[in-house]
């Protein structure tokens, strides 16, 4: 599970994780009795970070409930991702099939909840993500570098949330997630990349 630490911090509240072009931004959380604010990202400084431009042409927002399992999915694109609402166990897995870390993941626990992270994982194009709801509904803000409806779709992979090569641990059951069909029928790393394990 990632956790933020002062040797993994790289810019003033960004981090590095274990899977090259995957970061976590801490966000300034603040509440009282009247709700919440929380500055989520300043994008001069994860721009800084990437030393490229992360130009955002599409913002979605997807709401699940307790239970209900996503992923693990990558398209062309890169993503900056939060939830807003909810605690959601995250995987993200390096499809990028030229990458020291392919077919390596790495799990946090996102989301507003006494042991969430609070904050927001910026995605490179290629690394898969996932996530599952522990506590909802959840609220999945992500914000995007192309137009959904401009992709290659040839380019959107998805992975079985059950491939046992990466053995995520979920925190929930199988038999009690709530799956979309695709997901439910997603292939292995293996299958979608034959020739990595040749």
């Amino acid at each position: 599970m990632f956790t933020p630490t002062d040797s993994s911090e790289i810019a003033n509240g960004i981090y590095a994780t274990e899977l090259e072009g995957l970061y976590f931004i801490s966000s300034n959380f603040f509440s009282d009795d009247r709700g919440s604010y929380a500055e989520l990202v300043r994008l001069p400084e994860l721009e800084a970070v990437r030393k490229q431009a992360f130009p955002v042409v599409q913002v979605n927002v997807a709401r699940s409930k307790v239970n209900v399992a996503r992923g693990i999915h990558a398209e062309q694109w890169n993503k900056l991702v939060t939830v807003t609402n909810g605690v959601a166990f995250c995987a993200f897995v390096d499809f990028r099939a030229d990458s020291a870390t392919f077919g390596k993941s790495v799990t946090a626990e996102l989301g507003i909840g006494q042991t969430a992270l609070h904050g927001s994982f910026f995605i490179s194009s290629g690394i898969g993500n996932s996530l599952c709801v522990t506590q909802g509904p959840v609220d999945y803000l992500y914000y995007v570098d192309q137009l959904y409806k401009d992709r290659d779709v040839s380019h959107d992979q998805a992975v079985s949330l059950f491939d046992p090569e990466l053995a995520i641990p979920w925190p929930i059951e199988r038999e009690k997630m709530i799956l979309s069909e695709r997901d439910q029928t997603a292939i292995t790393l293996k299958e979608l990349f034959p020739e990595k394990y040749a």
